[in-house]
């Protein structure tokens, strides 16, 4: 099958702006590709990601990572965990593997693969590289989203209503 397609513009570009803040981490750098360690091809393991420098209105955090690039009409979410408390301004690597406690009122939500975790990068073999968006949104006020909610998509429209600021890092994967 030909895969050839244009490449969807930034998912967040879409979106009205909002501030930014400072997102890094010890294991993915902005325009960088992705170690295989965080793909279907190893061992599928959410980054380490530490964030600082958001509003101090800040009630809690969204976590997520987007691939615009899918071969669908939507792109696909590969993780979203959302009510972060103020107190967490990073996740270890593996964090998304859903082994670790959760804080209450902490909501993992169904990634597009079906699961709660970090669904590691995974593109069609031989199609371009794909853009996997990890963002971190500084929330006003906890979303309405219990943990085991079944779409990302109704976790990102309501943070739409209620982001005060976001950070993303944007790595690539192919195969």
């Amino acid at each position: 099958m030909d895969l050839r397609r244009p490449y969807p513009p930034f998912p967040y570009d879409l979106l009205p702006p909002a501030p930014a803040f400072e997102l890094v981490s010890r294991d993915i750098t902005e325009g960088q590709s992705l170690d295989p360690m965080h793909s279907a091809d190893g061992q599928g393991l959410s980054p380490h990601l530490a964030w600082a420098g958001f509003p101090a209105a800040t009630k809690v955090f969204a976590v997520s990572c987007f691939d615009p690039d899918a071969p669908t009409p939507a792109g696909y979410w590969h993780w979203t965990v959302v009510n972060l408390p103020i107190t967490c301004t990073s996740l270890p690597r593996g964090f998304g593997n859903g082994e670790q406690p959760l804080e209450a009122g902490v909501a993992r939500v169904g990634n597009d693969g079906g699961t709660l975790g970090f669904v590691g990068a995974a593109p069609p073999a031989g199609d371009h590289a794909h853009r996997y968006v990890f963002a971190v949104h500084a929330l006003d006020d906890a979303l309405d989203i219990a943990d085991g909610a079944i779409s990302c998509t109704p976790a990102a429209f309501q943070m739409l209503f209620h982001t005060l600021a976001r950070a993303t890092l944007t790595v690539t994967y192919q195969r």
